[in-house]
Parts: C-alpha cells; structure tokens; sequence
C-alpha cells in the first residue's frame, strides 16, 4: 500500500516540485509549492466546485430539511425517506462537506513525506528520467523562510484562512427562526464549534510542521476561498434569473 502511495502521489509532487524549482528563475523552492499549488488546484476545481455547490445547496434547504423532522417527528423512518427524497430533488449530497478534505487529504500526507525527507536528501533517487537533478536546494525561500523548518507565523496565517473560509460558508446561509428545533439547534452548535476547532487544530499541526506544508496550505485554503466565493456568485445569478411562480 506505501510502495502505491509512493508511486501515485509522492513521486509526482516531488518531481513537479522539483521540475518547478529548476525552471523558476533564482530557484527558489517557496515560489515552486505556490506554484504547484496552483496546479494541483486547478487539476482539482471540477470536484471542489461540485462539493461547494452541494454544501450551500444543503443550507438553501434548511427550511424544508427542519419542516420535515417537525412532521415526521415520531416516524423516524418516513422521516428518513422525505429527507432522502427531498435530497435527490436538490441534487444533494449531505456528506459532501467532506470531500474537499478527503481529496486533499493524499496530497497533504505526500507533500509533508516530501518537505519532511524528500528534499532534505540529496540522492534525488525519486526523480524520474526527464527531470533534470539540480546541483543543490537551496531551503531558504523569500530570503528568510526555511521550507523544511516549522513556522508559526504561517501556521496561524492558514488557521486564520481556514476560519475565513468556514465563516463565508456559514454566513452565506439563509438565517433560521429563532424557534428552531432541537436537531437544527444542536447542528448549529455543532457547526459554530468546528468554525473555531478546525483552524484551532491546523494552528496547533501546523506549529511542528514544515514551512512549505503550512504555505501550501495557506494557498490551497485562499484558492478555496476565491473558488468559493465565484461558486456562490453563480448560484446568487442563476436564483435571481429564476421566474417568480
């Protein structure tokens, strides 16, 4: 299983990492993850943007979501099949707040093997054919950024992004009466509590992590918000073109 997770996903970041640095004027290796960043976003927008579409799907139907527990309060079951039903009309997935994660989740752990020991070496041995071995990497990016040491700086900065994006995502929902049920009042709480838990926890991986891991996932995290908020204006048009019945 390691040997396939080598080849799939280690070997091609290191090597576009790589590739990346020999052709960027001044090699610098911050400007190469940017930049692979970049890529690997936009090879992953298609996918992003069907699970955002899902997620501020899921939250325009709150309304109809809390109507039907409150008729179906004491038929768990029917309950179950209205919301089933209610789902497949919107065309929502309401797991799909988990996919951006479960999609990022193999790059984080190859680009972490690479900061971590892939570009710490220098035998190259991973590198494939055509991609030219330089003479040295130089960890130093920016003038003063070590890629392959901790930075708390940046470890807060992609916290804050994650709190950023979270809360856009949150707040571009329709607001709920103030009489919700007891189910709508525990999710909310449970939402409000993972606005705060998750960039509190990438702060607190992110202050041992290297460097270059924490700055791709700044940018992963500002790209999600820029794709987030073009989704959402989209779907603000596309509502707004919409007749009146």
């Amino acid at each position: 299983m390691f040997q396939l997770f080598h080849v799939i996903f280690y070997q091609p970041l290191y090597n576009a990492l790589i590739w990346l640095y020999n052709i960027i004027p001044g090699h610098d290796l911050g400007i190469a993850i940017i930049l692979l960043t970049i890529l690997i976003r936009l090879l992953l927008y298609p996918l992003n943007s069907v699970s955002i579409k899902s997620q501020k799907a899921l939250q325009d139907i709150q309304p109809k979501i809390k109507a039907i527990r409150e008729k179906f309060a004491s038929n768990k079951e029917q309950q179950a099949k209205e919301l089933l039903n209610l789902y497949r009309e919107h065309k929502v997935n309401p797991f799909s707040s988990c996919l951006p994660l479960l999609i990022q989740f193999p790059f984080l752990i190859g680009l972490f093997l690479v900061f971590q020991s892939g570009i710490k070496g220098d035998s190259f041995k991973d590198l494939y054919s055509f991609v030219a071995t330089p003479e040295t990497l130089n960890h130093i990016s920016f003038g003063f950024l070590n890629i392959v040491q901790a930075s708390p700086v940046l470890a807060i900065i992609a916290g804050g992004l994650q709190f950023w994006q979270t809360r856009m995502l949150m707040h571009s929902n329709i607001p709920q009466p103030q009489s919700a049920g007891k189910d709508e009042s525990m999710m909310a709480s449970m939402n409000k509590q993972m606005m705060y838990l998750m960039p509190a926890m990438t702060v607190f991986i992110g202050w041992t992590f290297p460097s270059g891991l924490m700055l791709y996932w700044s940018f992963s995290t500002a790209f999600s918000i820029v794709q987030q908020y073009i989704v959402f204006q989209k779907r603000s048009r596309e509502a707004n073109k919409q007749p009146v019945l």
